[in-house]
């Protein structure tokens, strides 16, 4: 009997990026049209004068409700009766990244209708050239995202090309934006493609396959980890939480490697979180809202897969690895049960007294990998717990980590990419918490302090290596679209990942004692 999964492909926007191109700004503001750029947006500011050629007055577009704020934006007619989009920036002086993608998103969704659109880029004193298009095609791109793939009569209208128009002077740096700009919205449509996939498609062996195809594409070497093969690594964590499963798990590792001559790179392993489908196993889930979008617990190895498949485009100076860890959780006659004791890889062995805790444990697995091998600094990002979202409401991903510089590195990507996130304690206090009567830890401790009980639990697997934890548990899944970030699974986390990567050097080993060390300390109280 035929089924939806049959031919499916988990990531359609992968295969069908939009045209994206620069053009010098003729005097005066474009028709729609002219050309052949489509349907133009420009963008207006609080206060000064209207761009030149608009043909409308200030009171023309109040009365639409554009006042030249940040996300405001309106279909308005010229004079001449061509459509033009009006869009607010804000303040022209303070205008920054976030304030134009927002105001570009606004454009975009005004636009609906159009697949073919062109922007007049706005400057100022905080944006350059190259800033301004990566922002302007990102707000485009991501607003008008939608996964419709499996909708026998799609409703939205995708972006065929889009045009930015700049002044001469600025084509060149505009073109290097809208290059990053494109490589960082594939990225995030990429990880959405893959979170909103339903979890009876993308199971942890199709993920497998997908992750294979793009490391083909991009340049990175995939290893996939089958049963058998866990089993022998003694990767006890993965296979306790797949036992319920009838999906067998797989552990994908991907390398990146940048072509430097005469230099030896700097190194990062990254581990994500790939529950495909997390039913809370024996411990299992109220059939509720939350339930409902658990497809998306595969979020954090989705953002992982879609940053590393851009770095090599981006000419990423870093060496990066990472592990996606991906099987489902599910109850079955054959599930770990609670009071189940596991063997991490390594040996360290885990109390399991709630299986819907299943996250740090397979990351666990992960962790110890990464400590086998060189590496600078790991960062893990999951969508690890309620008790995060709770801390920091459903926009916000909590950091933790032991060394602050590297923590510093993460929450400067989250504010360059505006996926915002906010470091909490390390609270050691807590760690005695986790203690077991019968193994080395168990996977939870007291009702209270639940997202910083799940990283004491992951740092324990770290050797003491420099490390990053992102919970992600809130801002990847969206209840309404706003802006750039549609309703659904967002792909929060594969931006920052890529800026993360860009940016990154080693943190080196700073300890308590040093003005450093001391600042990661407070958090560690």
């Amino acid at each position: 009997m035929p089924h939806a999964r049959d031919g499916f492909d988990p990531i359609p926007s992968w295969g069908r990026p939009p045209e994206v191109s620069v053009a010098a700004l003729s005097a005066g503001t474009p028709a729609a049209g002219e050309g052949g750029y489509g349907l133009p947006g420009v963008p207006v500011a609080p206060a000064g004068e209207l761009p030149a050629g608009l043909g409308l007055t200030r009171e023309q577009l109040a009365a639409v409700g554009v006042r030249g704020q940040a996300g405001g934006a309106a279909l308005c007619a010229r004079p001449d009766g061509g459509p033009v989009v009006v869009f607010g920036t804000g303040d022209a002086d303070a205008l920054d990244a976030t304030a134009l993608r927002d105001g570009a998103a606004a454009f975009t969704n005004a636009a609906a209708h159009a697949g073919r659109l062109a922007v007049v880029v706005p400057s100022g004193p905080l944006l350059d050239a190259q800033a301004a298009a990566q922002a302007v095609v990102e707000g485009v791109l991501l607003a008008r995202y939608r996964f419709e793939t499996l909708k026998r009569e799609p409703a939205a209208v995708p972006v065929e090309a889009l045009t930015l128009l700049v002044p001469e002077p600025d084509v060149a740096a505009a073109g290097r934006g809208v290059r990053r700009g494109l490589l960082f919205a594939r990225a995030t449509m990429l990880a959405r493609d893959l979170a909103n996939s339903p979890p009876s498609m993308l199971t942890a062996a199709a993920m497998a396959d997908c992750a294979t195809r793009l490391a083909a594409e991009t340049g990175l070497t995939a290893e996939v980890f089958d049963q058998e093969q866990l089993i022998a690594m003694g990767c006890g964590g993965l296979l306790g939480v797949n036992a319920g499963s009838a999906d067998p798990a797989r552990m994908i590792r991907l390398r990146y490697t940048p072509n430097l001559v005469g230099e030896s790179p700097t190194r990062l392993t990254l581990v994500g979180k790939g529950v495909m489908y997390d039913s809370g196993g024996i411990s299992l889930k109220p059939a509720d809202a939350v339930h409902a979008t658990m497809k998306n617990d595969m979020s954090g190895a989705g953002a992982i897969l879609a940053a590393m498949s851009v770095l090599g485009e981006l000419g990423c100076r870093t060496a990066v690895t990472g592990y996606l860890m991906c099987t489902d959780n599910m109850p079955s006659g054959t599930a770990t049960k609670l009071g189940d004791v596991l063997s991490i890889r390594g040996g360290a062995t885990v109390e399991v007294i709630n299986t819907d805790a299943e996250g740090r444990l397979i990351m666990a697995d992960a962790l110890v990998l990464a400590t086998e091998e060189p590496t600078d600094a790991v960062v893990d990002i999951a969508t690890l717990t309620g008790a995060a979202m709770r801390a920091l409401g459903a926009e916000i991903a909590g950091v933790f980590g032991n060394r602050q510089p590297l923590v510093e590195q993460v929450l400067a990507a989250a504010r360059a990419t505006d996926e915002p996130a906010w470091q909490l304690p390390l609270a050691r206090r807590y760690r005695a918490e986790l203690d077991s009567d019968v193994a080395d830890i168990k996977n939870m401790g007291g009702p209270n302090g639940g997202a910083i009980h799940a990283a004491l639990f992951l740092e324990d697997f770290v050797g003491g290596l420099p490390w990053a934890h992102i919970d992600i548990a809130g801002p990847a899944q969206n209840d309404s679209a706003s802006s750039w970030r549609p309703k659904g699974c967002t792909g929060f986390g594969a931006r920052l990942l890529t800026e993360f990567a860009l940016a990154f050097t080693a943190p080196g080993d700073v300890r308590p004692g040093t003005p450093e060390g001391d600042e990661v300390s407070r958090h560690e109280r």
